[in-house]
């Protein structure tokens, strides 16, 4: 691992962590963080270049928040966001926790220089939007995903892109996920899977408390219009949780489901593999795998700790479990990586045939050279802030700055200096 290059950026924000992003396409690059005075502020450059162009997106007034849209507060959720459609426009979007919409797009093809403030994008249902994503649709349609509403009462709307209007529109009528003005969908993205077909998964939440996530879910389409459960059987729109075949466990409120750890693979005859976790009959929290088997979910236990996460209440909470997706590491054994902030890390080595763990693998190599990974700065509670750059480069670029850690959304007595925002080229 080396680093190629580096270029400082700006000053960041270092209050709380929020998601920055950045973007590389056709020989240009693109970054979107908040500055030191917490400004939305979005950059660019050719790859020739040492330095990005600066610019501060002015956002509209909103009379309940005191402030500009732009202008950002304590909420680890508003994170940005950035695409760039098949005209090469670019469409920007975040800082959004049960807000009003925040959009932006250029006028001109990659230049951030001709960015402009659209209020609306169909103009329906778009006062009370949280987490925004971007993602390539059937037959490469840009797609917008959004919830409508709060925590325990929301919806999944989808829109899609036409560049020739320039114009967004509902991919559907109706919202793709109801909660039924009694709960709200928690949901990944849906992505498109070796079989060429989309999948997602997502849980239920009752309350805005973490602890009342139930019943996590899963459903598959060919064109994110019509959805089935994995048994085959039709998921009529909106999918609510009531549709009982979407279910796979029906984990109840308070059993140990969190929506931060939640991960889809797939084994080597493309079938879904679900990680996830939950608490056991001891109430111990423990790694489970389900998958798709002949129509039907057979759940696997994975670990067998000896731990209790106790976690519950409103904001950004700081995870102690983390499972990721499962893939194929060699013939007839998978691979999960896992964390857990007392048992330890590593990568199981997993028996394909009855995802019972018989093992373990080596650790991967790091993203980033050690050095990027140790924090610099003196404040005390500071910790390494790092996004990866995502675009048509083989390059490999990442963003790194520090701030403290999540604060379940509230402010701080005092406020911290800001941060480098910094760049690295980094070589594998």
């Amino acid at each position: 691992m080396e680093v190629l290059n580096n270029i400082q950026i700006a000053p960041a924000w270092a209050g709380h962590p929020v998601g920055f992003d950045l973007m590389t396409h056709k020989g240009r690059q693109f970054v979107a963080f908040y500055d030191h005075d917490r400004k939305m502020t979005v950059g660019q450059r050719s790859l020739q270049e040492s330095r990005f162009e600066l610019m501060r997106l002015e956002g509209r007034w909103l009379d309940a928040r005191g402030r500009l849209s732009t202008d950002l507060e304590w909420d680890t959720h508003n994170s940005i966001t950035m695409t760039i459609d098949r005209n090469d426009h670019i469409h920007l979007c975040g800082n959004m926790h049960v807000d009003p919409l925040i959009y932006f797009r250029t006028s001109r093809s990659l230049d951030i220089t001709s960015f402009a403030r659209i209020d609306y994008m169909v103009g329906k249902n778009e006062d009370r939007c949280t987490y925004p994503r971007f993602m390539s649709g059937p037959e490469r349609k840009l797609v917008f995903r959004y919830r409508d509403g709060m925590s325990g009462n929301g919806v999944d709307y989808y829109n899609v892109y036409d560049e020739g209007t320039q114009s967004w529109t509902r991919l559907v009528d109706v919202p793709i996920l109801d909660g039924m003005d009694l709960m709200n969908a928690y949901a990944r993205q849906p992505e498109l899977g070796p079989d060429n077909q989309y999948h997602m998964i997502w849980m239920w939440r009752d309350t805005p408390d973490c602890s009342t996530n139930h019943d996590i879910s899963y459903a598959t389409s060919q064109d994110l219009v019509n959805w089935s459960a994995g048994d085959g059987s039709p998921l009529p729109l909106s999918i609510t949780a009531e549709a009982s075949t979407s279910i796979i466990d029906p984990v109840p409120p308070g059993g140990g489901l969190s929506n931060m750890c939640a991960s889809l693979g797939y084994d080597s005859k493309h079938r879904p593999v679900v990680s996830y976790h939950k608490n056991d009959e001891k109430a111990f929290t423990q790694a489970y795998a389900a998958r798709l088997e002949n129509g039907d979910w057979k759940i696997h236990k994975l670990s067998d700790w000896d731990y209790h996460w106790d976690f519950s209440g409103n904001g950004s909470i700081d995870t102690e479990i983390t499972l990721g997706a499962v893939e194929i590491r060699e013939e007839a054994l998978l691979a999960m990586p896992w964390w857990h902030a007392r048992k330890g890390s590593g990568i199981w080595k997993i028996d394909e045939s009855t995802l019972q763990v018989v093992g373990s693998y080596p650790d991967p190599k790091p993203d980033l050279p050690e050095e990027l990974s140790n924090v610099v700065s003196d404040l005390p509670g500071m910790g390494v802030r790092t996004t990866a750059g995502r675009g048509d480069t083989e390059r490999k670029y990442w963003l790194r700055w520090e701030t403290l850690e999540r604060n379940r959304d509230q402010p701080r007595d005092e406020i911290p200096p800001p941060s480098d925002l910094v760049l690295y080229e980094v070589k594998a």
